[in-house]
């Protein structure tokens, strides 16, 4: 914990520190490139690591592969080109690095040197190559590629799209769910596992058959590996019919080779995210006790293959573990959780259930480590400084910065660090919130204040540079305080807190955001009650939408991705899980709880002018939502907009319609607080 229950109120006082420099704007927000995917080379040598080169003239955004030595060198590109590159994956003997490239032909396999030359394509499937895994033996490839369940062969891949893309008419019939997910519709293809050598001489299929593997959800990262001796394939993949109701996969087991698969766990909760451990005693994985629960905690399962026996490493730790790595020795796990709005790194042995924090002042992830254990690598993030590359020597604990490619803007842009706050709930739960200021801040003045909600709803707000739904800083630089709290639900405050909205949406979620707003107002003269605003995408869409019914205390609201009616959403999405377990039990068997909780049952009590937006691609919350909502709130005689995107689904992507939706919700913000 980094602070004690009983100083909770007496956080976030305005420190007065603020950056010099100019205001920001959308272009300095996306004109950096960002570091992603760190890769360390067996010998500890060289990193390699994926760079998003996002270009605003043209509307693009392009990925490339770099290479970073570790004796102090500058960093270089791996190869020259237009293809966007990702996955960069070392051979176990340091002599070539595998990646990911994406061209004409779709996504394929490319092998090369890390001193450069010319890449050697490996794959060349119609349906394309993703996600590569070495075998330890360096000769051997395990990718994945989306097939036609029936077709033997590639070929037969082939003609079987070129039929359908000839044919005049695109209809596609379905016979069961999960037709559509996230932002696409089912073209009637299964992710399969496939086997390769190096010269991409063969493509096995591993998996054959109706099913998904990786599995359509949860399936972790990643969510296959070989084991050291490369006999073995580990992988998770969903046992259930009905993979549209059933959140809860299992791991099996396969010769790498191929064969039948066996079934290694049976958990009736989620399996997922398998690591053989370097000397291959262990398999380590992900649990998830509870089935149908996909934001249930995650823990660590040590299985001891010999015995056949696995043991909960952190079944006594309060948080949900996320990425993890095995030390060279095989003596422990390092992993990342999120603890109280910051994403730390700890370490737990292979034998022992005693959780040592590492490193918990920032966003962490990316975990690489020194072949002699003695130092880490990772990505760190903080509420001024987007992600960039850092070593942390964990003998004389010393954390020191390896790239600087948001230098430039952070030095010339005014930011002040976020700054977190605590309050009481109604019924004395303590709850985290952070408030970034605009710049040029001066506590005599009077500043409206924009409340960010955040989605999930078990996900929560960390004190990072964050991209989810709205930059804190700029929005903040349109003048505004800027407060993000972390109601019942959020992660990073027990397995309790997290469960808490489960049931409840509307309920102590809707009272702690309140609460919150009436805590800050109360201490902070130079917030402006009169002056609110509320915005919210995906649940805190449908937040939003909740207000709109409960309160008039907002000047304006601004809803996206929302559900505005529980009862059609749950019709209209594809991830059933979802709806069953947060509203326990589906609209004909707990319709009151459907019903209740639902935005569109308080439509008598909008008034708030109210901004929604919506893309015609969202699967997860259906365009029906947003335009239920737009509806609503017009027949209400409210004031409104609706923005609608034809091009976007679930989050907006596109560059020129990210700067459209900030324009137009500035001025929507503008309009109704200045």
């Amino acid at each position: 914990m980094k602070i004690s229950i009983i100083a909770v109120v007496l956080v976030g006082i305005f420190s007065g520190m603020v950056c010099a420099g100019e205001v920001m704007t959308f272009d300095d927000l996306y004109g950096f490139d960002q570091v992603g995917d760190v890769q360390l080379s067996p010998d500890g040598s060289l990193l390699a690591y994926t760079l998003r080169h996002r270009d605003l003239k043209s509307n693009q955004s392009s990925t490339y592969i770099y290479i970073l030595p570790l004796d102090g060198r500058s960093p270089r590109r791996l190869q020259d080109g237009e293809s966007s590159e990702f996955s960069p994956r070392w051979s176990p003997d340091g002599r070539y690095l595998l990646f990911t490239a994406r061209g004409d032909a779709g996504s394929q396999l490319f092998l090369i040197s890390p001193n450069g030359g010319q890449a050697r394509r490996i794959t060349d499937l119609s349906t394309g190559a993703s996600s590569p895994v070495w075998s330890g033996d360096n000769n051997r490839l395990v990718y994945t590629s989306a097939v036609h369940p029936d077709c033997p062969d590639d070929d037969c891949n082939r003609i079987t799209d070129s039929l359908y893309e000839d044919n005049p008419v695109q209809a596609r019939l379905y016979d069961d769910l999960l037709f559509r997910h996230y932002n696409s519709w089912s073209d009637g293809k299964r992710n399969h596992l496939f086997l390769t050598d190096t010269l991409g001489s063969v493509a096995v299929d591993l998996t054959p058959g109706d099913r998904d593997v990786p599995p359509v959800a949860g399936a972790g990262r990643p969510s296959y590996a070989i084991s050291p001796d490369g006999t073995e394939l580990c992988f998770s993949m969903n046992p259930d019919s009905n993979v549209a109701v059933a959140y809860g996969n299992d791991l099996y087991t396969i010769p790498i080779t191929g064969g039948e698969p066996v079934r290694l766990t049976t958990n009736p909760g989620n399996d997922c995210s398998p690591l053989y451990s370097p000397d291959g005693k262990y398999l380590i994985y992900q649990e998830m006790a509870r089935a149908g629960y996909e934001s249930d905690q995650r823990d660590i399962i040590a299985y001891d293959r010999q015995a056949g026996t696995g043991k909960n490493l952190t079944a006594d730790y309060d948080r949900s573990v996320g990425e993890m790595i095995i030390s060279p020795d095989s003596k422990y796990i390092y992993f990342t959780a999120v603890d109280l709005g910051y994403v730390g790194i700890y370490r737990v042995a292979v034998r022992g259930s005693k959780i040592l924090e590492i490193l918990a002042d920032g966003v962490y992830g990316d975990l690489s480590i020194l072949p002699d254990g003695n130092m880490l690598y990772c990505t760190r993030s903080t509420s001024t400084e987007p992600t960039e590359i850092y070593s942390y020597n964990l003998k004389n604990k010393t954390l020191q910065r390896m790239t600087y490619y948001t230098k430039k803007m952070t030095d010339r842009v005014k930011m002040s660090p976020s700054e977190e706050f605590w309050f009481y709930s109604v019924d004395s739960l303590p709850i985290q919130g952070f408030l970034t200021y605009p710049p040029d801040f001066r506590p005599e003045k009077k500043y409206p204040l924009v409340l960010l909600i955040h989605g999930g709803p078990q996900w929560c707000w960390l004190n990072d540079f964050n991209y989810y739904g709205w930059n804190t800083h700029l929005t903040a630089a349109q003048g505004y305080i800027v407060a993000q709290i972390n109601p019942r639900g959020s992660r990073g405050y027990g397995r309790e807190f997290c469960d808490a909205v489960s049931g409840d949406w509307g309920g102590k979620d809707y009272q702690d955001l309140m609460r919150g707003l009436d805590y800050l107002i109360d201490r902070f003269d130079y917030i402006d009650a009169t002056r609110l605003a509320a915005l919210g995408r995906s649940y805190g869409g449908y937040m939003v939408n909740w207000i709109c019914g409960q309160t008039d205390r907002f000047a304006c609201l601004v809803t996206v991705d929302g559900v505005f009616d529980n009862i059609g959403d749950y019709y209209s999405t594809e991830e059933l899980w979802f709806p069953e377990w947060e509203f326990a039990g589906t609209p004909w068997t707990n319709r009151e709880l459907y019903r209740e909780r639902s935005p569109e049952k308080y439509v008598a009590n909008f008034s708030t002018p109210t901004l929604v937006i919506h893309g015609q691609k969202d699967y997860r919350v259906d365009i029906s939502q947003g335009i239920g909502m737009f509806t609503a709130l017009q027949r209400r005689g409210v004031e409104s907009q609706f923005l609608y995107f034809p091009d976007e689904g679930h989050m907006v992507h596109k560059l020129q319609n990210l700067r459209y939706v900030y324009d137009v919700q500035f001025d929507w913000l503008a309009r109704f607080l200045k």
